[in-house]
């Protein structure tokens, strides 16, 4: 399936979605990506000097892929031909790269956008490569996957990859304010809705623009309708909408720190069901998920440490799995992580080894290293005793010496004191063996 648009084509049929209406037609209209088409920035300035050559478009969806390829094919005056990967043959692909190689020799440039060309398999890939390498065609690819994985290397090579976001909550709050305003979206009625429910839109559509626009225009449809002719848009209408609870709570406000240390805490202590409602009350309310999950990396280490190592490795594999699936799917991810946590065994001698290490290392920053652990990779290094000294200790049979390590003025320090919970209990009677076997000499 393929469509060809003209130079200026504009979806303006009130029965459109709302997101088709509202599609932005300039760069000073495009909402997000600012590190992409902000001012002086890379793209920006090649669109501005007339330097677009093809390109991957890299991101979640709902982010402005689509929408970012039009604006583009109306700034350089090309055709804009938009493919799919789910229904588009090699025969539809040979059939338009004959067109464009056509109009190249009439003097006019055809912009192919490709959305999900993930989809396309090698031999579909392939098809474009030699209309990219001689310029007929100007290649623009949308896909939620790495490109480094599903895009041919020969074709990838030819393209520049530019990552995109997903939309912030402010960037989605002026998004449907925008949509409430504008005549082409719902600006022709008068509808009264809460802030706080604009913002939970903007957080329940997880930085996708598309899913926020929907919602809007959903609780707007079904919203109580004035005999003025307003619409009124509560919160009820927005939950059945959503399909679920507004359980509304500003991320960067305190009830999002609540939440957190409630979850903190709850696993601290070793409370799985705490755990996962604390969890759940996050999620639901439109929490990053990958927030919670660098939360949960670092309560591994800090909270749980070397009594049970494999603590953070569920950690880091539910921070990526939290990454490949998104939400909904990756809700059951974290909660494996959640109650595999809460049920480890605790120790905070991680945490608190490094405090101390942290306020003698302020406190002496320009403590010398010891001369025997330096490395005298030098002759005027060893002239300084650089690596005198030194003992290695895989030529002992105890794999271990009586070196200090620590400078002179630390050297009875102690910053680990591991726990008795967990493996950390065979760590600390291997410490012990090791203090002593260090005091005998």
């Amino acid at each position: 399936m393929m469509e060809q648009l003209s130079l200026f084509t504009q979806e303006t049929d009130l029965n459109a979605p709302l997101a088709s209406r509202l599609r932005p037609q300039t760069l000073d209209d495009y909402i997000g990506q600012e590190h992409l088409v902000g001012p002086g920035r890379m793209l920006r300035q090649m669109l501005q000097t007339d330097r677009i050559s093809s390109m991957i478009f890299w991101g979640p969806p709902g982010v402005g892929k689509t929408t970012l390829a039009r604006i583009i094919a109306n700034m350089t005056h090309s055709s804009f031909v938009d493919f799919s990967a789910v229904t588009s043959g090699i025969k539809e692909i040979k059939d338009v790269m004959k067109q464009a190689e056509s109009d190249r020799l009439s003097g006019l440039k055809t912009m192919v956008f490709v959305d999900e060309i993930h989809r396309f398999n090698k031999a579909q890939q392939d098809a474009f490569l030699p209309y990219v390498e001689k310029g007929s065609i100007i290649l623009i690819g949308a896909t939620t996957e790495n490109p480094s994985f599903e895009i041919n290397s020969a074709l990838l090579s030819r393209c520049k990859v530019f990552v995109l976001h997903p939309l912030t909550v402010t960037d989605l709050c002026h998004l449907l304010h925008h949509a409430l305003t504008d005549k082409r979206g719902l600006g022709n009625t008068t509808i009264h809705i809460e802030e706080r429910l604009v913002n939970a839109i903007a957080a329940f559509s997880n930085g996708d623009a598309r899913t926020a626009l929907n919602t809007l225009d959903m609780a707007v449809l079904n919203g109580e309708m004035q005999p003025d002719g307003s619409i009124i848009v509560k919160e009820e209408i927005l939950e059945q909408c959503t399909g679920s609870k507004m359980l509304l709570y500003d991320r960067n406000g305190e009830e999002h720190y609540n939440l957190i240390s409630a979850l903190h805490k709850s696993m601290r202590n070793s409370d799985p069901d705490a755990a996962i409602y604390w969890l759940a009350r996050m999620l639901e309310a439109g929490e990053d998920p990958l927030y919670v999950a660098r939360r949960l990396v670092r309560f591994a280490s800090e909270d749980i440490g070397m009594a049970d190592s494999q603590a953070l490795q569920i950690a880091v594999s539910a921070y990526q799995a939290c990454h490949f699936n998104g939400m909904p799917e990756c809700n059951v991810n974290l909660t494996h992580a959640v109650v595999y946590l809460s049920m480890a065994p605790k120790s905070n001698a991680l945490y608190v080894g490094y405090e101390r290490a942290k306020e003698d290392a302020k406190r002496m920053l320009a403590e010398p290293v010891p001369l025997q652990i330096r490395n005298g990779v030098t002759e005027l290094m060893q002239s300084l005793h650089y690596g005198e000294g030194y003992q290695y200790a895989h030529d002992t049979d105890e794999k271990l010496t009586a070196m200090t390590c620590l400078p002179d003025s630390l050297k009875d320090r102690t910053y680990y004191q591991p726990g008795r919970q967990g493996y950390e209990a065979a760590v600390s009677k291997r410490l012990e063996q090791v203090k002593a076997f260090r005091a005998k000499r």
